[in-house]
C-alpha cells in the first residue's frame, strides 16, 4: 500500500494505492492520524488506485471519521472502483461517509 499526499485549495488529499487489508490498515490509520494531529481538517481519500479494502480497511475509515469529527473537520472519499463502492455500498459506510466520483467534488464537499 502506498500512500501519497498533496495540498489543494486548502484540503489535504491522501490518495492511496494498492491493498487496504490487516496488514497496511494499521500504517494507513497512522498516516491519517499524522495528518488530523497535524492541524489538516478537510480530509479527501482518494482511492482511484485502491484494489482492495478489507474489513480491517473499512475500520480505519470509520477510526478516521469519528477523529475528524471530533475535531470539527470534515473528511469525504473520492474516485472509487466500482467494486470497491460496493464493499463501502454493502456495509453501511456510504452513509456515514460522503464520497464523490472525483477529487475536485470531494474537495468541494470538505471545503464547503
Amino acid at each position: 500500500m502506498e500512500i501519497s499526499e498533496k495540498k489543494e485549495q486548502g484540503a489535504m488529499i491522501l490518495e492511496l494505492n494498492g491493498r487496504l487489508d490487516a496488514v497496511t490498515a494499521p500504517g494507513f490509520g497512522e498516516k491519517v492520524l499524522q495528518v488530523i494531529e497535524g492541524g489538516e481538517n478537510k480530509l479527501v481519500l482518494a482511492l482511484e488506485g485502491l484494489e482492495y479494502v478489507s474489513s480491517a480497511g473499512l475500520r480505519e475509515f470509520l477510526k478516521a471519521a469519528k477523529k475528524m469529527k471530533s475535531v470539527g473537520g470534515k473528511i469525504a472519499l473520492c474516485s472509487m472502483k466500482d467494486y470497491v463502492r460496493e464493499i463501502f455500498d454493502m456495509s453501511g459506510f456510504a452513509s456515514l461517509i460522503p464520497i464523490k466520483d472525483s477529487v475536485d467534488q470531494a474537495v468541494e464537499e470538505v471545503t464547503a
